[in-house]
């Protein structure tokens, strides 16, 4: 059993709040994208109103353990600060004396964000002094951070059982509840949309997709591989020679499951990658030599179109070209002006689909948007996520 933030008596505690606030910056140093610091905000609120003392921790890109001045939260506090309309405090760390001062000087209602947990290379090790450290902060853990509940890391897992109270978050409930309804209850037909460049990324999924949907279309460049286990030419296409074979094999059993696993019928193709590069739209499934698939043709949209909008429920991860490169972003943006019409369930998650779904502008006829990039698919191939084993209780089945 894993207990709500709502269940908790916060009032005049530490609560030691675990975020996902990996957002990118623009070339001045500010948050470009605040979705996911916004994603965490009826958790924030929710703590600030229970009159509690509220700790936020998370990390920011890959410092590898070093100080960074590039990954410092600090452009995170003050779009925070402003979203909040508050002052939140931000020390130089996330562990030491003068952040254990701050925190025990904190009165009800108040925020610090700590500084980047990975400035310190405990964390991602799992630490156990560094998760000591870390808990003593705390009266109260919380993980509102969805996105890294498949790390075992200090924040995510080491420190949990050394916090008196645990619990998750809002963002965190919302996602585990909507995800298990795809895992247990799904309204059929479910139709899932799985693209990015690598099938061994999504081989688990897909296995266990397998056991679940009545559809799944597939694209980007992971088509390729299937296409080329099919016997199909696929030119100078990006193929996992080494995944041939359980590629055949995934194809062999949605056969046999009498599951419909859609593949391109025509691309757009270019002899590189390159923006403004010469582009073609084949006929058909196969492609010419020294010319490259770089996203899905009109004929392959109009079939996955038709089955997004028969299903009542589907589920989209991974972008379905080469989508941060025009003119190779068209069959993505479609895909997702598509599931804006659906009158299905609709469920988004992966970096570069939530990033095609604001480019469409269509974010609020999206029924959810997943945060978990990892997470959300180790969550959709039946795997326990470590972080949220963390916040299970004893006595818990």
């Amino acid at each position: 059993m894993i207990k709500s933030l709502e269940e908790l008596d916060l009032k005049e505690k530490r609560v030691f709040v675990r975020v996902d606030f990996n957002v990118p910056y623009d070339a001045e140093g500010k948050v470009a994208d605040d979705s996911r610091i916004t994603a965490s905000l009826p958790t924030i609120r929710h703590v600030l109103k229970a009159g509690g003392k509220l700790i936020l921790a998370s990390h920011l890109g890959r410092p590898k353990g070093k100080r960074d001045p590039k990954y410092s939260l600090m452009p995170v506090a003050a779009r925070l600060s402003e979203l909040l309309e508050r002052e939140v405090t931000f020390p130089e760390d996330c562990i030491g004396d003068a952040v254990k001062k701050l925190v025990g000087e904190m009165r009800e209602g108040e925020v610090i964000l700590l500084e980047n947990l990975r400035f310190h290379p405990e964390e991602e090790a799992n630490d156990p002094i560094f998760s000591e450290r870390l808990a003593g902060l705390a009266d109260i853990y919380v993980n509102d951070a969805f996105g890294t509940l498949h790390r075992a890391h200090a924040s995510t897992v080491g420190m949990v059982p050394l916090v008196k109270d645990k619990a998750a978050g809002l963002l965190v409930l919302k996602e585990v509840q909507v995800l298990s309804r795809l895992l247990h209850e799904p309204a059929r037909p479910f139709v899932a949309i799985l693209g990015g460049a690598k099938v061994s990324d999504k081989l688990g999924v897909i296995e266990n997709l397998l056991k679940l949907v009545d559809g799944l279309l597939v694209g980007g460049a992971m088509a390729y591989t299937f296409l080329k286990a099919k016997g199909v030419e696929v030119g100078a296409s990006l193929v996992e020679d080494g995944k041939l074979h359980q590629a055949a094999k995934l194809l062999e059993r949605a056969k046999t499951k009498d599951i419909r696993l859609e593949l391109p019928v025509d691309h757009v193709v270019a002899r590189e990658l390159k923006a403004g590069a010469e582009f073609k739209t084949t006929s058909g499934a196969a492609i010419p030599a020294g010319w490259m698939g770089l996203d899905v043709g009109p004929k392959t949209l109009e079939a996955y179109e038709a089955q997004i909008l028969a299903a009542k429920t589907v589920l989209w991860n991974g972008p379905v070209g080469a989508f941060e490169t025009p003119p190779f972003e068209r069959g993505t943006v479609e895909i997702a002006r598509t599931l804006a019409k659906s009158a299905g369930m609709t469920v988004v998650g992966g970096g570069d689909s939530l990033a095609a779904v604001k480019v469409a502008g269509v974010g609020e006829k999206i029924g959810h948007l997943s945060t978990g990039g990892g997470a959300t698919l180790e969550f959709l191939e039946g795997k326990t996520l470590p972080g949220l084993k963390a916040l299970e209780t004893e006595g818990a089945p």
